[in-house]
């Protein structure tokens, strides 16, 4: 039920009004980003570490993005941000 109701809470509107409190114009990058981490939470209920986040984006699209890339795109706290502007709870690790 929970998962059901913060489901209808986040959409697209949201995660770009949060993107932009953080400075943060969202591109296709990004929404490939978004998108995997919300996938991978409601399948496994905890946030994706950076480095599987990152394996599986550059698999699935044929890409290289980097942590280096990832820490342009989301600047200030990337797992923090992502999961922010994602809609979900912030990963245990994050201070």
């Amino acid at each position: 039920m929970i998962k059901k109701i913060k489901e209808l809470l986040w959409n697209k509107k949201y995660a770009v009004r949060i993107a932009k409190k953080n400075g943060i114009k969202l591109n296709k990058n990004h929404w490939r980003i978004i998108k995997f981490t919300r996938n991978f939470y409601y399948k496994f209920y905890i946030s994706p570490s950076i480095r599987i986040l990152l394996t599986a984006i550059n698999k699935k699209y044929k890409i290289n993005i980097t942590s280096i890339d990832l820490i342009k795109l989301f600047p200030k706290n990337p797992s923090l941000q992502i999961s922010k502007i994602s809609g979900i709870p912030k990963p245990n690790k994050c201070f």
